[in-house]
């Protein structure tokens, strides 16, 4: 049986937000990033003159970041009500939520605070977890977020955006081994291990005569 103009299905990335005690929210990318920036800084002690014992020590998981824009076009999405009637305004504000304290988080604070409650923790935002394919699954806080619109309906409803997302990966410095994003930051870090088993494993010419040159 021929295969010919098949094309394979296209896994879309995009995020999965969990709320404290309430439901889940996943918003998914319309198009794919074309590019993505990560940027990994070392864990290390601080410099100490001749303490040669610390040269080699880490003191935890890196610090991972990301960078990339997502894009978005209402006119590939007409045939969804909430994008006919109001353009990219709810993927927008579904993103927007990643961050932003929910009106009934605020509200309750406020509630509180007049009748003089006060309230020593701020509000818990959502668990937001960046999905890149299955190998790419990360707990992630929001850094930086910049929306580009480019075009208007006569409602003046953005129907094409760019979205330009900084986000830096949790780890269990930041929120301990039993949280859910401390879980799935470990799991990560076991599936990257795999990955790069994979790799060392692949051995070859190459790897053999580095090695060599590394002993000596």
């Amino acid at each position: 049986m021929s295969v010919q103009g098949i094309s394979p299905k296209v896994v879309r990335g995009g995020f999965v937000l969990s709320y404290p005690g309430g439901p889940r929210r996943v918003v998914v990318f319309q198009y794919n990033p074309d590019t993505l920036t990560r940027t990994m800084k070392p864990q290390v002690p601080p410099d100490e003159p001749g303490d040669r014992l610390e040269a080699l020590r880490l003191k935890g998981p890196p610090q991972e970041s990301y960078r990339f824009e997502a894009e978005f076009d209402a006119a590939d999405q007409l045939d969804r009500s909430e994008v006919d009637r109001h353009g990219l305004h709810p993927v927008l504000a579904a993103l927007e939520a990643c961050f932003s304290p929910s009106y009934r988080q605020l509200d309750r604070e406020n509630t509180r605070a007049g009748a003089g409650v006060l309230e020593i923790e701020p509000a818990e935002g959502p668990l937001t977890v960046l999905v890149l394919g299955r190998n790419r699954v990360v707990p992630v806080r929001i850094t930086e977020f910049s929306v580009t619109e480019e075009a208007f309906d006569i409602e003046l409803n953005p129907i094409r955006a760019k979205v330009s997302v900084g986000a830096r990966a949790l780890t269990v410095d930041d929120v301990g081994f039993t949280h859910p994003a401390g879980l799935l930051f470990m799991h990560n870090l076991q599936k990257r291990q795999d990955l790069a088993a994979l790799h060392f494993t692949g051995g070859g010419t190459e790897a053999a005569a580095l090695d060599q040159l590394a002993k000596g």
